[in-house]
């Protein structure tokens, strides 16, 4: 790509981009036009570009804020989260590449502040640091950045004669980018670069450094020369898989399984500090970070600053601080406008004031200018309120909808000590589930738990190849991670079958699924030869369909059920509830063998792995509730649906479909039932908490509960015991210390914690129960709960806080009840599937709520979905909490 010559001064580069993207090369003309525009808007809707604020002597009264006003709180949270964890940071940079690759770049959109750190004992790739405006500023946030530098430095244990890393900052303003990088080259952090990161400069706006990086602009290296520098990192040493455990061995790259793999071109890391995203517009902040160049599955990653929903004294105090330095700050932007247009006097500064709020309704920081009396200037009249900038501060809700809507996954979260500002490594993954849409009265379109649609299709075929395909070796398909399950390969040719046999039988045509795929097993854990009806399948491997002959089944069928939607398109198949039956419970039916799937296979390639050792830290300091239990009073709760599949053949209601919640058999009908009050444990059982009673029943030899009977505790099946009898938890990653997982829910059976709960004075909570109590408390999946593959593992609960309102989630497990499984009143069995749920109506299976860290939203966001484990059953991906009773 074709860029213009590099100028220099010394060691200083800077390329210039103006011309990238833009017709326009003058950046003067272009922010002229725009500060028209804009004072040309009608009333009360006339504004000023941001960038206006960070001309050079803004830049400078900018680092004064920073550091001569301590209630601007937001770069003091930064500092202090970068200060402590700079080092943990660049390591979850690496995670994918577990260490540096030489072409790794640094690009810092709004890096400045000459006041640089010395160097501290700390140790990070790509970096890109954004600003919220449209033209980039350099002066924030260097004294930030200089401290990750650093930490990416002290990752090159010797000076090269090529630095393996390039930090290029990113600005419109020419003479402040070349201060920023004067000042960074003869400070001490500038010497510390010196042969492991280079530094140099990018002349550009917003839209010319996006462009610069999609096209390809930044620096490669040749196959050649490549270079890799491992982080130093907690391993687990080198074992075999066991085929009947979760267990698993990052190293793995035999038989047919996708190898861990490097991206083509290096990882690039962007860096977006200050909380500048709440400066734009709702809907705005979203659309910028669906614009950034992450890579799906390439190593590359957002750091981005989000202060919270705080107290609004302290916002506004932060915006205008009791020296007036933020009021000079601002203020100085009139100068600017004037100096853009060319009339530094065009604007009286005596004609203005600044006025800063925070808007609680709509939780966002408001500052703007307010015209104090009557007055012309040339370009036109202004004589009522400029609205100049809006700054919104996000509530855990708009956090995590946020990352959703803007295809993000966090990596990891990092808070300051005051919990008002918290920064977010994120990346792009391979496929993820969207929020679930918000009714509407469109009928045209879908809404949660009606029709899926295409969209919803392809994200699950998206994730059910990428857990399929790439996370079960070739050697595996015909082995059961499970003994109670068969072995791999059916289920991959289950899911299309079973999708084929619906569509034949409600479009009346022949099928061809081949009959070993028709249904799978739950036998019984205490006699396996007791099983439901089921298909028969090969006893033995060399009677298996091939992978091959599978593959080509599900694209048939596949194509089939596009066609299938075509034809609604089009008209020539009216869209009837039964069709839309048939599609719901296809589609959920994908989604729990999705699940199954996705607990008993190897890491999951082109994810960040996790850092065991810096989320145990922020786990053991993150907020607990000031009380264990909560109480709740009594109440009558509603249970389950009204979705009669009978009244699908009724005319008048066979085409109310849009709008129309979708269920299974067993969720309906919709029931009423009184719940008396109860006291309950915010959280669930943890791993901790049930290793205690573990270690005191058999290492102490204490095997009586309170009541003198004997305890029937057993080993839970999550957990692995290894040599000298160290307890571990089984992951997809591999066992890790229990230490690690300590405030993780505990997957066990329901006599297990059953146990557990009769110890400590309780019980397991019945359905209504808990339904009561998750409809109160959990935040669901657009809230941040651990579902729909946020992470590949349990995470700690986060019920119970109170500035949440106690509102959380349980850390990604589906929760034990003690209501028995059965048949209630009013149940229909499915015609469609008639043994769906009554099959297991057999008195050994307890009712199951919520959904794990891989269900699908759908399923564990619908409030009357219930699922359902064998109490003794011990691969169940669900723990429980405690409920006691009120006296």
């Amino acid at each position: 790509m074709q860029i213009s010559s590099a100028k220099g001064t010394g060691e200083i580069h800077i390329l210039d981009i103006r011309h990238i993207g833009d017709s326009n090369t003058s950046a003067s003309a272009s922010l002229a036009d725009e500060i028209a525009r804009g004072l040309g808007a009608p009333f009360n809707l006339k504004t000023l570009p941001t960038t206006l604020l960070y001309d050079e002597r803004g830049l400078r009264l900018y680092d004064k804020i920073t550091t001569d006003a301590p209630e601007y709180y937001p770069f003091g949270a930064e500092e202090e989260i970068l200060r402590e964890h700079a080092n943990d940071i660049v390591q979850l940079m690496h995670g994918r590449t577990n260490g540096i690759v030489r072409g790794e770049v640094v690009v810092e959109l709004g890096a400045g502040a000459c006041h640089l750190t010395p160097p501290l004992a700390m140790d990070s790739p790509v970096f890109t640091e954004l600003s919220a405006s449209p033209f980039f500023r350099v002066s924030e946030s260097l004294r930030k950045t200089s401290r990750i530098l650093h930490a990416l430095s002290e990752l090159v244990p010797q000076p090269l004669p090529t630095p393996p890393s390039t930090y290029f900052a990113l600005d419109l303003e020419e003479r402040e980018l070349r201060r920023t990088l004067a000042a960074l080259s003869t400070s001490e952090i500038g010497s510390l670069l010196s042969g492991k990161i280079e530094t140099k400069g990018l002349l550009g706006t917003y839209d010319n450094g996006l462009r610069f990086i999609s096209d390809g602009g930044l620096p490669t290296f040749d196959k050649e020369d490549d270079f890799h520098i491992p982080v130093q990192r907690y391993e687990e040493p080198a074992r075999k898989r066991n085929a009947s455990s979760n267990s698993s061995d990052s190293t793995v790259v035999d038989g047919g399984l996708t190898p861990p793999s490097f991206p083509s071109q290096p990882p690039i890391h962007l860096i977006f500090l200050g909380s500048s995203l709440g400066n734009f517009e709702a809907g705005e902040d979203t659309q910028f970070l669906l614009s950034l160049p992450l890579r799906p599955g390439s190593g590359d990653t957002l750091l981005l600053g989000l202060s919270h929903h705080t107290n609004p004294k302290d916002i506004e105090l932060s915006y205008n601080d009791r020296e007036g330095h933020t009021k000079e700050f601002i203020m100085n932007g009139l100068k600017a406008a004037g100096n853009v247009l060319g009339n530094p006097h065009l604007f009286d500064l005596n004609n203005w004031k600044y006025v800063n709020k925070y808007n609680e309704v709509e939780r966002v920081h408001e500052a703007y200018y307010k015209c104090a009396r009557l007055h012309q200037i040339r370009i036109p009249q202004s004589n009522q309120d400029v609205l100049f900038l809006e700054g919104e501060l996000y509530s855990e809700s708009d956090i995590f909808k946020l990352f959703s809507e803007a295809h993000l996954r966090p990596i990891h979260r990092w808070v300051d000590s005051t919990d008002r500002h918290s920064l977010f490594l994120l990346e792009r993954p391979p496929f993820m589930f969207p929020l679930l849409p918000a009714p509407t009265a469109d009928l045209g379109a879908y809404v949660p738990f009606s029709v899926p649609g295409i969209d919803d299709w392809l994200d699950i075929w998206a994730a059910w190849d990428f857990v399929t395909l790439r996370m079960i070796p070739h050697t595996m398909l015909h082995q059961k991670p499970i003994d109670l399950r068969h072995i791999c390969l059916f289920y991959l040719g289950h899911v299309p079958a079973f999708l084929d046999i619906h569509l034949s039988i409600m479009l009346k045509e022949p099928n061809a699924e081949p009959e070993e795929f028709k249904r799978g097993i739950d036998p019984s854990v205490d006699d396996p030869t007791k099983c439901h009806d089921h298909s028969e399948v090969p006893q033995n491997e060399k009677d298996w369909p091939s992978l091959e002959s599978i593959l080509s089944f599900r694209l048939r069928v596949r194509k089939r059920l596009l066609k299938l939607y075509a034809d609604i398109s089009s008209g020539k198949i009216p869209m009837t509830r039964s069709v839309a039956r048939v599609l719901s419970m296809t589609y959920e039916h994908e989604g729990m063998h999705l699940e199954r799937a996705g607990t008993g296979t190897t890491p999951p390639p082109d994810f960040a792995p996790p850092v065991w050792e810096s989320l145990m830290r922020s786990w053991k300091h993150a907020p607990k509730p000031s009380s264990d239990t909560v109480v709740v009073d009594a109440t009558t709760v509603t249970i389950g649906i009204d979705d009669i599949e009978i009244e699908d053949e009724d005319f008048a209601k066979s085409h109310d479909v849009f709008g129309h919640m979708f269920g299974w058999d067993n969720e309906s009908p919709k029931r009423r039932v009184a719940v008396r009050s109860f006291v309950i444990e915010w959280r669930p059982i943890t791993n901790g908490e049930f290793y205690e009673l573990y270690r005191r029943i058999v290492q102490d030899g204490d095997d009586r509960l309170h009541d003198g009977k004997k305890s029937k505790l057993t080993f839970p099946a999550s957990w692995v015991m290894i040599d000298h009898g160290e307890i571990k938890v089984r992951t997809l990653y591999g066992p890790i210390p229990i230490q690690v997982a300590w405030d993780w829910p505990v997957l066990t059976s329901y006599d297990n914690l059953s146990v557990y709960a009769s110890v400590k004075g309780g019980r397991i909570p019945t359905e209504p129960e808990l339904r009561v109590f998750l409809d109160k408390f959990e935040s669901g999946y657009e809230g941040g709960a651990n579902t729909g593959f946020r992470n590949w593992h349990p995470v700690p609960a986060t019920m119970g806080l109170d500035k949440c309102g106690g509102k959380g989630h349980n850390g990604g497990v589906w929760e034990w009840t003690s209501t028995v499984f059965d048949e209630h009143e009013g149940f229909v069995a499915s015609s469609r599937y008639p043994g769906y749920a009554a099959d297991f109506f057999d008195g050994a299976h307890n009712v199951v709520l919520g959904g794990s860290y891989v269900t699908i939203p759908r399923i564990s966001e619908r409030r009357s979905f219930r699922n359902w484990y064998q109490r003794g059953y011990p691969y169940a991906w669900a723990g429980a909490r405690i409920v006691y009773d009120v006296e």
